[in-house]
């Protein structure tokens, strides 16, 4: 076992009383909390002093504790061996006794049963609550629309001690509308409680929306794929189109062509303050594979009257015209 001088961690003479102990821990406490401290390796050094004050506040660890005697700090050593009988089976549970594989603060925290976990805080001290963050994954139609949703977390939080615990929370929270894939949305104060007076923390949601069969998104924008058939390409049309917010009927201009994008102004996402985007139906050329022998003579009708070549240009360019 590797010993720890939590005398020299608190910065107390050996024969410090309780006040002054709690006094150093509190001074110390306050200057490497790691949600206010600046201090290089804060939180390790946070740890080490409420470790040193869990064993030194309690009569029964102390005096336990002094009975280890004088140790350079991380060095090895084995302690009396009266320890064994006096702690082992009360700390550990019975069974074979090795100090060698045990962690200094796990062999005071055993004889209360507790476990180490460092204190966070003086009581006296403000501490504000921990910041939580969340996944939450959306189908389109609530991103869309809005939400409301249940959350239940499972947080890390500490006594008016500083000793953690684990503490589930039932929160309710609101998707406003219009939230997108990787936006990051804060919800003040639905974090952990703040100590003494200190504020409560804030929740981050890290958005996830899944895919929609129809839409893709783009900022605010939202695309989709607008079959046409060829006559109504070239003859022009008007059709409805599906729209997250109810259909719309969209003209199509005769003469539109494959990979024309027709837009629907405010037909995308929207949000609470008013701005939205639009909904872009990129157009593509269905050609019917199954045509009835009166369609087909139509078609080879048509072929012999039309005078439209679509790869004129590339004999011009052939041609080096």
């Amino acid at each position: 076992m590797k010993y720890k001088d939590y005398y020299a961690i608190l910065g107390v003479p050996r024969d410090a009383g309780a006040d002054a102990i709690k006094q150093a821990y509190r001074k110390l406490a306050k200057k490497y909390h790691p949600d206010v401290s600046k201090e290089k390796n804060a939180e390790e050094k946070f740890k080490e002093v409420g470790e040193a004050y869990e064993t030194l506040k309690d009569p029964e660890k102390r005096a336990a504790y002094d009975q280890l005697g004088r140790h350079r700090p991380g060095e090895e050593f084995r302690p009396p061996p009266d320890w064994e009988r006096a702690f082992g089976e009360r700390a550990f549970g019975g069974g074979e006794f090795a100090f060698d594989d045990i962690d200094l603060a796990d062999l005071f925290a055993g004889l209360t049963g507790r476990r180490r976990g460092g204190t966070r805080g003086a009581r006296s001290a403000e501490i504000p609550g921990r910041d939580y963050e969340a996944m939450v994954a959306l189908t389109f139609e609530q991103a869309f629309h809005g939400a409301q949703i249940e959350l239940e977390l499972t947080a890390t939080e500490y006594d008016a001690e500083g000793m953690p615990r684990r503490v589930p929370h039932h929160i309710h929270v609101r998707i406003p509308r219009g939230v997108t894939h990787g936006q990051r949305l804060r919800v003040p104060g639905k974090g952990g409680k703040g100590a003494n007076g200190a504020r409560d923390g804030d929740l981050y949601l890290d958005i996830e929306v899944q895919p929609h069969p129809l839409y893709r998104v783009d900022g605010l924008d939202l695309h989709m794929d607008l079959p046409l058939t060829p006559w109504e390409a070239v003859l022009g049309t008007r059709i409805d189109i599906p729209t997250p917010g109810g259909t719309v009927a969209l003209k199509v201009p005769a003469g539109t062509r494959a990979g024309q994008k027709l837009r629907l102004a405010g037909r995308g996402m929207s949000r609470a303050k008013g701005e939205a985007g639009d909904l872009y139906a990129s157009v593509q050329i269905a050609v019917p594979t199954l045509v009835t022998e009166r369609e087909r003579a139509l078609y080879k009708e048509l072929a012999e009257l039309a005078t439209f070549d679509p790869r004129a240009h590339l004999d011009a360019a052939a041609r080096g015209g």
